[in-house]
């Protein structure tokens, strides 16, 4: 699971500068909080989880860690989407959605956080 999880966290990395450089470009900064949530929830996050589970590897095979890591990567898109096209003013119905992707992130985030508490001191096979 941590090498997947930092190859996922790689890709938020790369669509986080694009975002930025975009930003940058255009002087057109809109989007600047989905641009953060993209570096620190995409990449920084999910690389600094991934290295625990890679060096913790029995961590990584938990139920507590499948329910984070499908929790993160599907409440992650739908939170970056629902708040860049609400910010673009398409719909106001767009925040409850990234609300409810919120949700899943926050989930998420305790899963791996009990998983942590539970298992770092347990040793790997």
């Amino acid at each position: 699971m941590g090498k997947t999880l930092l190859k996922i966290s790689v890709v938020y990395f790369m669509l986080g500068i694009s975002l930025g450089l975009y930003m940058s470009l255009t002087h057109i900064f809109t989007l600047t909080s989905v641009h953060v949530d993209i570096n620190l929830l995409g990449w920084m996050s999910l690389a600094l989880i991934g290295v625990f589970y890679h060096l913790y590897p029995n961590m990584g095979k938990t139920s507590l860690a499948k329910w984070h890591f499908w929790l993160h990567n599907i409440g992650l898109p739908v939170i970056m989407i629902a708040i860049a096209l609400a910010i673009l003013g398409v719909s106001p119905v767009f925040f409850p959605i990234a609300t409810a992707g919120w949700a899943a992130i926050l989930i998420g985030i305790f899963c791996f956080g009990f998983n942590v508490l539970m298992n770092l001191d347990k040793p790997t096979a």
